[in-house]
């Protein structure tokens, strides 16, 4: 520790199947990629474990110089900060990533008093959790802080024909459920929360993939042929030397 005294209360509420590992055969939806930056080793590990579970891309940090470079040099889909870090405290890091940066943060701290909640989102925070606090709170949360940063208000999205429900994470066009694998949901998500903007590969492979990933050259091709096929050859556009986009 740093010789900052902290509470004995536990942190996160978990239920235990949330920090079973997940066979890669069952893999989740890693819908989109995250920065946790948080100096308590059990508390990073759980989390990330538990955020990956969920199907998200995470990288971690263990102190604020190490998270405001990964936040600065990285375009992540959102950030999950404490505030009482070492070598540079979460405050300093929100001002600083503030001058270059619109990302999305949201704060888990103990520090409850009305003044530091005041403080966090006066200060570029977007959202601020207390802790302890329950995972599926932490999950709504960071669904909507990522929703809001992509400019999308609610969580389904109409494209046309289609809906894209992000909080259930499922898709139905004119009315009946499609089935897609994970990762076909994945860059389906994204490109419809970029609606109208062409989105390059690197893009999407930044967004979709954390550090430890290691990913394959014409993975996107196979993800974007088959959502054709499956919800029709017009939605996806490739922008030749570009990317793509949902219209």
């Amino acid at each position: 520790m740093n010789g900052r005294s902290r509470p004995s209360a536990v942190w996160l509420v978990f239920h235990s199947s949330w920090l079973q590992e997940v066979p890669v055969i069952f893999q989740l939806p890693v819908a989109m990629r995250l920065l946790v930056v948080e100096d308590e080793p059990d508390l990073l590990s759980g989390l990330a474990r538990a955020l990956r579970r969920e199907g998200y891309a995470v990288d971690t940090a263990v102190d604020g110089e190490e998270g405001l470079y990964k936040a600065s040099s990285t375009d992540y889909d959102a950030i999950l900060l404490d505030l009482q870090i070492p070598k540079l405290d979460g405050w300093t890091l929100l001002s600083r990533l503030r001058e270059a940066r619109n990302t999305p943060v949201l704060v888990l701290t103990a520090r409850d008093a009305l003044g530091d909640r005041i403080r966090g989102l006066d200060g570029g925070a977007d959202d601020y959790l207390v802790k302890p606090f329950d995972m599926p709170e932490l999950m709504a949360r960071l669904r909507a802080v990522i929703r809001r940063g992509a400019r999308q208000a609610r969580a389904v999205i109409e494209v046309g024909n289609l809906e894209v429900d992000t909080a259930s994470r499922t898709v139905r066009q004119a009315g009946n459920p499609v089935p897609l694998t994970a990762r076909e949901y994945v860059l389906l998500e994204y490109l419809v929360l970029h609606r109208g903007e062409v989105v390059s590969r690197t893009e999407l492979y930044e967004h979709l993939f954390d550090e430890n990933d290691a990913t394959l050259s014409n993975l996107l091709d196979v993800h974007v042929s088959n959502l054709r096929r499956k919800l029709g050859a017009d939605l996806i556009q490739t922008r030749r030397g570009l990317g793509y986009s949902v219209e």
